[in-house]
């Protein structure tokens, strides 16, 4: 496996653990408990991240949560000080806190700003606090504060219930509250969300396809699946298509409140025990420097080789690999229990429907090659 990992060109650092609301399909295990990240792991993953940001042109650090704003303005700003001037720094919020001191904030650090929302009140109905109540309002009142502050912000939608009529009226509503890009989520089995996320394969592919067709008519934003599924189409139009992956992996390390480093998965940071894989960190800042930690994935061992193992499957088996490059970690062991296993329910969902209603939309609106 030598030679399979690139540098990274970002990192996720978890601030806290804490977050002030309670969705219904949230895949966090310690949401409900305020833990912070230390210092001094901001300070030993600067280390490695200023060497590497050196290196490349755009480095990013992705502050995610729990809520990462529940941190605080003072708490957060420590937080990111060691980090060297040039490095972008991102933030994926609920958008509950956000007013005119954290805009203040945002423009003073010259932060990017992704905020959670699913649509319209209804479909973002999920999303609610510790006592019931809805989160809708208060993430208006965070998105106009951004607007009046002039800030630019991406949106994550999680999808539960994904149909055609569904893509058209996201879109619309998504172009009207003006944020400048855009990616789907559907709802996935994951963490401590253990809903079943089995899906009608023909209303998936018809939601697919009628996001397509509202994008086509009005390309208002960037939108993720939809456009790098045409890049893929495009490649392999001509002939080009084992091209579009890079031949080395990101890592995507995830830096956890306390220095545990997990690689590849996102979602797997926070858990203390899962049975036969631990806590599935590679490594821990505060005791090993992260360019080390990365490294290790060149000669993986336990879950990492096995999750390896599984992309090869991938590879050898599956005529979608050159799209999506191999199921998901995370949704290998949600799903599965196990990480060598191949196609997933999230496959099925945001890969492989997802390209076919691409395609759907190009035959039902006649684009010839």
């Amino acid at each position: 496996m030598k030679g399979v990992v690139d540098i990274p060109s970002y990192v996720l650092m978890q601030p806290t653990t804490l977050c002030n609301l309670d969705c219904a399909y949230c895949y966090l295990p310690h949401r409900t408990i305020e833990r912070r990240m230390p210092v001094a792991v901001a300070e030993a993953t600067a280390r490695t991240v200023n060497a590497w940001a050196a290196q490349v042109d755009r480095f990013s650090v992705v502050w995610h949560g729990g809520e990462p704003l529940a941190a605080g303005r003072e708490y957060l700003s420590a937080l990111m000080a060691p980090f060297a001037k040039g490095i972008e720094h991102h933030v994926q919020t609920n958008a509950t806190l956000i007013d005119d001191q954290w805009c203040e904030f945002f423009l003073a650090h010259e932060m990017e700003i992704g905020i959670s929302v699913d649509g319209p009140a209804e479909l973002t109905a999920q999303r609610r606090d510790r006592r019931g109540a809805p989160a809708y309002e208060r993430i208006m009142r965070g998105v106009d504060a951004l607007r009046r502050h002039g800030i630019r912000f991406a949106v994550i939608c999680v999808v539960s219930d994904p149909r055609p009529e569904l893509g058209r009226r996201l879109y619309e509503y998504f172009c009207e509250l003006g944020c400048y890009w855009l990616g789907i989520n559907i709802e996935e089995r994951e963490g401590v969300n253990g809903r079943d996320n089995s899906r009608d394969p023909e209303a998936v592919r018809g939601f697919w396809a009628e996001l397509t067709a509202a994008w086509r008519e009005n390309p208002c934003m960037e939108l993720r699946e939809i456009e790098w599924s045409l890049y893929y189409l495009a490649a392999a139009l001509r002939g080009e298509e084992d091209t579009v992956l890079p031949r080395r992996r990101d890592p995507v390390p995830t830096i956890a409140h306390d220095g545990r480093v997990v690689l590849f998965s996102p979602e797997l940071a926070g858990f203390d025990s899962a049975p036969r894989y631990g806590d599935f960190a590679l490594g821990n800042v505060l005791t090993t420097p992260l360019d080390e930690i990365v490294a290790r994935a060149e000669s993986p061992t336990g879950w990492l080789a096995e999750y390896f193992a599984g992309v090869e499957k991938c590879r050898a088996t599956c005529p979608y690999f050159g799209f999506c490059g191999g199921a998901h970690a995370s949704n290998r062991y949600f799903e599965f229990g196990r990480f060598d296993v191949t196609q997933t329910q999230h496959c099925l969902n945001t890969k492989i429907h997802l390209l076919e209603g691409v395609l759907d939309h190009a035959r039902a609106s006649g684009v010839r090659r």
